[in-house]
């Protein structure tokens, strides 16, 4: 036993390191102790209703430290932090030291001022309570904005306010005579908001005997209601304001437009039906007999041929398809529509094209370039040929084209028409610089060399040379030209 004593003794005083004694003030075990004796004093030294005093977790980190913080959040409740207390008194027997009422005085009301266990809230509890209060400066608002509008303002101000964008209530304007100042004073600001707004006021508080009256006589603002009411769509009150003016036209054009409210085409039909009785101007009962007559033709047209090309039997309608329906098209829609698939057709037909040039007059120039573009789009070339070839009584022939031919050359060109064809019709050009331009443009060599001869051009010609392939038809005729 001294043995095993003497050899501990040795390997202690051999060791780098030094012994362990009970007096050394620096050691661990001393450390622990002085921290004990540190916690088991915190209550007599922590008063209860000192805030300013620095308070300490078991840890030894200062209350509200940011890790101190995350450890009190998670947490989540009392037990933990009851638990972490037995675990305590399980590793300290100094532990019981400590006054059992200690126990109830958690570090969460530590933090946040409390004595009272009842009183154990997180720490967003604490921070969103009602009795923290945000002392910040509060702005105080213009004088102005403190009057009381309502009986303050004055027609011409309250006008000015709503110039300016400022809330204004109207209803303070009660009488009659009030009402009609303020109307003045919002024309003769000229601001076209503000005469609609107080339009309105005066539409909704007004009869509209009185409205009538009283506007007809303000022409500017009659101007303003009436946009206003064609803009909102309200239609019963703006044909009655129209009767009450004796604007007969007026009331029939109202009426008219309401078809475009109508998506049946049957229902649609018979409304413009009943608008032919209208009193309208004699121009405008023409139109709307026309509309009337292009509908039923268009109803009679979609028939036929949706059942052709449900039965397949045009091949027009197979190679090329119709991409919409022809209801409520525009007539020059239509005469193109017929123009491509009714080209052909006997005038007595109502697809025919003719038939529709002479139920609606169509003038010579919109016939000629719808029929062109379309059969132009077909590459149907002798259908232009015939389309621009007229005789005269004495039976010659000769192309006439009036919508003009570089007009013609230009739609042919658009659909990809042969270099011969368009040869053909930039010949007819009567002005040289456009015919020579229209041929460069569109390499057209026969009519550029003839033009230079005609022209006598040598030094053009002799330039153009240049600009055809050599050993070419094009240079041979520009060599004998030359030579000659």
């Amino acid at each position: 036993m001294s043995r095993a004593r003497a050899d501990e003794e040795e390997y202690w005083h051999s060791s780098k390191f030094r012994a362990f004694t009970f007096d050394d003030e620096d050691d661990e075990l001393s450390q622990l102790k002085e921290s004990k004796r540190t916690v088991n004093s915190l209550r007599d030294i922590v008063d209860d209703d000192d805030d300013d005093l620095e308070r300490v977790s078991w840890s030894g980190e200062p209350v509200g430290s940011i890790s101190w913080s995350i450890k009190e959040t998670t947490s989540g409740s009392t037990s933990s932090l009851d638990g972490r207390d037995s675990s305590l008194q399980k590793g300290s027997s100094s532990y019981a030291a400590l006054p059992k009422q200690a126990s109830s005085y958690s570090l969460s009301s530590l933090f946040k001022g409390r004595n009272k266990p009842s009183s154990f809230q997180s720490l967003s509890d604490a921070l969103t309570e009602t009795g923290v209060k945000n002392y910040a400066p509060e702005l105080r608002r213009p004088k102005a904005e403190y009057k009381d509008y309502s009986s303050d303002w004055s027609p011409k101000d309250t006008v000015r306010r709503m110039q300016r964008g400022k809330v204004c209530s109207l209803e303070r304007f009660r009488s009659l005579q009030d009402k009609l100042v303020l109307l003045d004073e919002a024309v003769a600001g000229h601001d076209g908001n503000v005469i609609t707004a107080v339009l309105i006021f005066l539409k909704r508080t007004l009869r509209r005997e009185i409205l009538f009256r009283e506007l007809e006589v303000r022409q500017v603002a009659l101007c303003h209601l009436i946009h206003f009411l064609r803009e909102m769509g309200e239609q019963k009150f703006l044909l009655d304001l129209l009767r009450f003016l004796d604007r007969t036209e007026e009331v029939a054009l109202s009426q008219y437009r309401e078809h475009l409210n109508i998506q049946d085409v049957e229902k649609r039909r018979e409304f413009l039906k009943g608008c032919i009785g209208l009193p309208f101007s004699a121009e405008d009962t023409s139109h709307i007999q026309d509309h009337y007559t292009l509908l039923e033709r268009q109803i009679i047209i979609e028939a036929n041929d949706r059942h052709l090309e449900m039965a397949g039997q045009s091949e027009l309608f197979r190679k090329y398809p119709r991409k919409a329906s022809i209801l409520n098209m525009p007539l020059v829609t239509t005469l193109f529509y017929s123009c491509f698939y009714h080209y052909t057709e006997a005038e007595g037909m109502f697809s025919s094209p003719t038939n529709l040039k002479k139920t609606f007059k169509i003038p010579d120039k919109q016939y000629v370039l719808t029929a062109l573009a379309a059969r132009a789009k077909l590459r149907a070339w002798g259908d232009v040929d015939a389309l621009l070839t007229t005789k005269n009584w004495l039976g010659y022939t000769k192309k006439k084209a009036p919508i003009g031919f570089h007009r013609v050359v230009e739609i042919l060109q658009r659909n990809n028409a042969p270099v011969q064809v368009l040869q053909e019709y930039v010949r007819l050009v009567e002005d040289v610089e456009t015919r020579l331009n229209l041929a460069t443009k569109y390499k057209c060599h026969d009519v550029v060399i003839e033009t230079y001869r005609d022209l006598k051009d040598r030094i053009q010609l002799t330039a153009y040379k240049c600009k055809v392939e050599r050993g070419s038809a094009e240079e041979e005729k520009i060599n004998s030209i030359l030579s000659n």
